[in-house]
């Protein structure tokens, strides 16, 4: 793994992610947490759980390990290009025929008008998943050439193309809002691809794909091995992917029976979350994934590991710090962000408590992406997918017993419930031993005096900022 790699996608996720609290902040002033918020949630919420499923996880997690080994790349890449374009189109042409009762699907809580209302936006913004898979699939391809630059930074097209809706809409009524924006989620995806096509034509990608689809119809049977053993990774991988999005998908169903705003809380609280997880977990992976399963497939095991153990502790590292900051200042944070215009103070201790509860699983489920990229290097998806499986389980049960005593923040104690579930079993089927080689005792004391000094002088500040801004 390059440093340099590792910085270029940390770089790309904390541009993204400056313009997302920046889209967060103003949807909050103009939307605030109420029904109306709500319904934009829900129907975004639909394109991104199959964008995680298809896209972004079990696609790319089988896909470039199944490229590298192929003997016939263009030839194989044209088709799974096809095939899975094909699927998705269908797929979106499903949803706009059944937006109505997907919509109660996923949030049955909601009254029939609410449900009317926010079928017509899911509709809309599902074909952002036609759009994010072509992303996806040229991303996969520029990660084999070592090039991380596009993709890490052409997220942050999305969050502007919703950022100029927010502007445009400002001051309309709350339904024409809704549908400014849900336009806006198809223009940002739109955007990503033209990103994306550039970048590809430059490393000659689209040349190589034209010479696939030429070639695909007299040549598909070289590359049906390649095929079989790509769907044999692919579809256990569905499942050990989707396991989170139905987790998200769960908590907005559970949700919609509490108090109005409680699934705004969460998808707040989410946001800030999923930034330190973005920033280095994800960011730290993506880097790392090309070149572990380039040293699996040559047996270079030992290499493997080494790289590895660098970014575990890099890791540690940062999460740790991340966590501890994290939950010291969860109410500033959240005062900072969102605390104007419609969102009000109540929103704000509310979404904080339940931030407080992500940022708990902040260790297991990043570390766990570095186990996890092990798996997928060694085309060992159905194992990951089994653990999956018993994470989902434990999700289950901890988010039925706790979101009625514990509200929203009951929800996201559950899914930090389910992320020590799932670190406990990728570090046993990763190999405790192994893990054990990680260890070294002059890191450990490092790290330790590090969370002891940083944590005072973070705790010294939260005291100044209670007694000095009232927050």
């Amino acid at each position: 793994m390059k440093i340099r790699s590792l910085f270029t996608n940390s770089g790309g996720i904390l541009f993204s992610r400056i313009f997302g609290f920046v889209r967060d902040l103003m949807t909050a002033s103009i939307l605030g947490a109420n029904v109306y918020s709500d319904i934009f949630f829900v129907a975004f919420k639909l394109p991104n759980l199959f964008r995680r499923i298809f896209a972004e996880g079990a696609f790319a997690q089988s896909f470039l390990p199944s490229f590298i080994a192929s003997r016939y790349k263009t030839i194989f890449a044209a088709r799974i290009l096809l095939t899975f374009l094909g699927i998705i189109v269908v797929l979106a042409l499903l949803v706009d025929l059944f937006a109505a009762p997907l919509t109660r699907l996923i949030a049955p809580g909601f009254d029939p008008t609410a449900t009317l209302l926010a079928a017509k936006y899911v509709a809309i913004q599902f074909w952002y998943l036609p759009l994010i898979f072509v992303v996806t699939f040229f991303g996969a391809l520029l990660q084999y050439k070592e090039h991380f630059a596009t993709t890490a930074f052409a997220t942050v097209l999305l969050n502007i193309a919703i950022i100029g809706a927010l502007l445009l809409s400002r001051g309309m009524e709350k339904e024409r809002i809704l549908l400014i924006l849900s336009y806006s989620v198809l223009v940002g995806g739109a955007l990503q691809v033209l990103a994306h096509l550039i970048m590809a034509r430059r490393f000659r990608l689209l040349r190589m794909l034209g010479i696939g689809l030429a070639s695909l119809e007299a040549h598909s049977r070289k590359v049906a091995e390649d095929t079989r053993r790509f769907y044999k990774n692919f579809f256990p991988a569905i499942w050990g992917n989707s396991t989170a999005q139905v987790m998200a998908f769960l908590d907005t169903w559970l949700a919609s029976f509490l108090v109005s705003g409680s699934i705004s809380y969460l998808y707040y609280a989410n946001r800030i979350f999923q930034l330190p997880l973005a920033l280095f977990a994800i960011a730290l992976s993506t880097a790392l994934f090309p070149s572990v399963a380039k040293r699996i497939k040559h047996k270079d095991e030992a290499g493997a590991l080494r790289e590895m153990k660098r970014g575990f502790w890099i890791l540690l590292f940062l999460l740790s710090l991340a966590t501890v900051g994290g939950i010291i200042f969860s109410t500033e944070i959240i005062w900072l962000l969102f605390e104007r215009g419609a969102f009000s103070r109540t929103d704000t201790l509310a979404t904080a408590q339940v931030l407080q509860m992500y940022l708990l699983g902040l260790l297991p489920f990043g570390l766990g992406k570095i186990f996890s990229l092990w798996l997928y290097s060694r085309h060992e998806q159905m194992k990951a997918a089994k653990i999956a499986t018993w994470s989902l389980a434990g999700y289950a049960v901890a988010a039925f017993a706790l979101f009625q005593p514990l509200g929203a923040a009951g929800l996201a104690l559950a899914s930090t419930f389910s992320g020590f579930v799932s670190f406990s079993l990728l570090v046993r089927a990763f190999g405790r031993e192994k893990l054990w080689a990680f260890w070294e005792r002059k890191y450990v004391i490092i790290l330790l005096a590090s969370l002891l000094v940083a944590g005072v002088l973070m705790w010294g500040f939260h005291l100044l900022a209670l007694r000095y801004l009232g927050v």
